[in-house]
């Protein structure tokens, strides 16, 4: 459905600054000798066509002039004059919002020498600013920059959509994603437990399965299902995670009695008496390691990395991210230039950065400088994120921040104005909720909801306008400049754990000088005859750890089918033993995921009720479910156990 933007602010005197000299009938007759097979067509769509086309013939003559195009016109010189396919589009845009201007337009031809040749300038029309000459050739290298190659049948193919009242759809999946919880192996003692409390407290679930009859007898009808092995990274298909936030892993090598097991592994389940283990299945490296890592992989993009995406940043290598180019009214015919530059001591420690720098005027209507990146392809996805971060020094000035979603040249950006203080540098946070469908420095009523999955391209702009013919309060004509550190995504604050992982207490210990082993859970005594299952789990604690992702790491101990209930010990360092119950463990898990202080800290649990002693409660009065927040509280990052084994290698070195 074609949106109808309201009254053209000056940002929008496009029309007036497209028609070049006075527009004659013979200029209609010069662009049908060329074109006649697409006007014909195209006016056989629309009456319009007659109404217009003599403008849009000066409008290409112009062009025709102003890149140098000589000769007879073809396809392969329009081609190589480096135009591109929208930019009669993007004309014809213009014409019809000049119309509402409502003001004579006034045209008038200069010429000047570039690099040799005579080339057309256009000095602009209306307004009250002074008028000078306006370099068409730059509107086109601007044009280009940001466009595909010239073709003359998407040329045609604009002009009757244009003329016949069409208008392309902005597209949109509605904004965000509904965010779900994802629990990896769902249907094991603890996976199954996690997904009950999950549906208990009304948060939505999705369980990754590999077995969907087990699953539904399991975990019931209501439960969202996909069905996929983390062991094979074929089958982790990315519609899986869309709209997942947080994850909660509990898959786990599978060990079992020698002898056997019941079907339901009763054997194994009760965590109290010793039976002879073996693997079954999968080994610990392809289930513990890559298992992991395949997950990791997998989830990343929609739980997000605590240090967000960066989008921008200048290093001693150099830039990194998109290339950005300059969009200045230019392409409304103004004269106001800027680029991005680097600096390779502006940066805030005296090291390199990234600066929008230039000249703004009012001059021919003008009054806006911008940089826009070209479009990233494929668009990024920022779901996971709350917004747009930027490291900049300020000049005291107010600036935009516009995020497309569409890879078209003219089309809606989502935008946000930020103010910054002189001569400070500043973090700049701009959520996504507060970004505002504007087209033209109109605010779009109807436009799609921003949908972060689907960003295409970024602008920051310096304007004489805030939107909607409001002026920017702090707005100044001259030379102007902002270092930018770098652009980036950053997660919603306070951060809390993505990804909550159940891995095991005794993972550091197989090495440990002068631990005595015969005190050890029996996977620390036989580590070796399990595949070195203790090794395998550490290496996919060390690869979640080194992720980005902000994580907790819980270690229980000897998993019991007890009820919860008990009181707990949480430690760190990987150094006590003892039991704990399954559905103690699931809680723990959920509690986790709001926890600020568990963000980033791996720690172990156990009960204090001894190893012989069964720990039973009243199902007609049981315990009150606990508040882990004061467990959490004790935890520091950075324990892992992995610091007894450094001090020892420090020792022998």
């Amino acid at each position: 459905m074609q949106k109808t933007i309201g009254k053209v602010d000056d940002e929008e005197r496009i029309g007036q600054l497209q028609v070049m000299d006075t527009v004659e009938k013979g200029a209609g007759k010069v662009f049908r000798a060329h074109f006649s097979g697409y006007l014909d067509a195209s006016m056989s769509l629309s009456n319009r066509l007659t109404e217009t086309h003599a403008a849009v013939a000066g409008l290409f003559n112009s062009a025709l002039i102003a890149t140098q195009v000589s000769g007879n016109v073809t396809t392969a010189n329009l081609r190589t004059s480096g135009l591109s396919s929208e930019l009669p589009q993007f004309a014809a845009n213009s014409l019809v919002s000049s119309k509402a201007l409502g003001q004579p337009l006034r045209r008038e031809k200069f010429a000047r020498h570039c690099y040799g040749h005579q080339q057309a300038v256009v000095v602009a029309a209306g307004g009250d600013s002074d008028k000078k000459a306006w370099d068409f050739g730059r509107f086109v290298r601007t044009y280009t920059f940001f466009n595909e190659p010239f073709s003359l049948a998407k040329i045609a193919g604009a002009i009757v959509a244009r003329l016949s009242g069409e208008s392309k759809e902005e597209s949109s999946t509605g904004g965000m994603e509904k965010e779900v919880v994802l629990v990896a192996g769902a249907t094991g003692g603890v996976g199954k437990r996690v997904v009950s409390v999950l549906q208990s407290k009304g948060i939505p679930v999705r369980a990754l399965v590999r077995n969907k009859e087990k699953a539904r007898s399991l975990l019931g009808p209501d439960v969202e299902l996909v069905l996929a092995d983390v062991t094979q990274k074929s089958t982790l298909l990315p519609e899986y995670f869309k709209g997942v936030r947080q994850v909660i892993n509990c898959v786990a090598v599978t060990v079992g009695p020698k002898e056997g097991d019941t079907p339901d592994r009763q054997k194994y389940m009760q965590g109290i008496k010793f039976f002879d283990p073996e693997i079954k299945g999968d080994s610990p490296e392809t289930v513990e390691l890559k298992g992991l890592q395949n997950l990791i992989d997998a989830v990343k993009e929609n739980v997000g990395v605590e240090d967000g995406v960066t989008l921008y940043t200048v290093t001693d290598k150099g830039p990194s991210g998109p290339a950005w180019g300059s969009l200045d009214d230019v392409v409304m015919g103004g004269v106001s230039e800027s680029s991005m530059q680097i600096s390779l001591n502006g940066g805030e420690n005296g090291g390199p950065v990234g600066v929008f720098r230039g000249i703004v005027s009012t001059s021919n209507n003008g009054g806006f400088a911008s940089i826009r990146t070209k479009n990233f392809s494929p668009a990024i996805n920022l779901s996971a994120y709350e917004g747009i971060e930027m490291r900049v020094k300020g000049n005291g000035r107010r600036f935009k921040l516009i995020i497309r979603l569409s890879a078209d040249w003219d089309a809606i950006g989502y935008t946000l104005s930020f103010d910054t203080a002189y001569n400070e540098w500043q973090t700049i946070r701009l959520p996504f909720k507060d970004f505002v469908p504007v087209f033209r420095a109109r605010s779009v009523k109807d436009a799609p909801p921003f949908d972060p999955t689907k960003i295409t391209s970024l602008q920051v702009l310096y304007s004489k306008f805030e939107y909607d013919g409001v002026l920017n309060p702090s707005f100044e004509t001259g030379p102007f400049e902002l270092p930018v550190a770098y652009v980036k995504s950053y997660l919603k604050q306070p951060i809390t754990p993505r990804f909550v992982h159940v891995g095991s207490a005794g993972v550091t210990r197989p090495y440990r000088p002068g631990l005595d082993l015969s005190k050890q859970p029996p996977a620390v005594r036989m580590n070796a005859e399990l595949g070195y299952i203790l090794d395998f789990k550490l290496k996919g604690e060390d690869a979640l750890r080194e992720s980005g992702i902000p994580y907790a790491i819980i270690r229980p101990c000897a998993l019991t089918e007890e009820p919860a209930g008990a009181d707990l010990v949480f430690e760190q360092g990987d150094n006590i033993t003892g039991k704990v119950a399954r559905e103690e463990i699931a809680r723990i898990c959920i509690a986790a995921l709001n926890s600020t202080a568990a963000t980033d800290t791996t720690f172990e649990v156990k009960s204090t009720v001894p190893f012989s002693q069964p720990f039973e409660i009243d199902p007609n009065n049981p315990p009150v479910e606990r508040d882990y927040a004061e467990f959490f509280q004790s935890l520091q990052k950075g324990i892992t156990g992995k610091e007894a084994l450094e001090e020892a290698k420090a020792v022998t070195a």
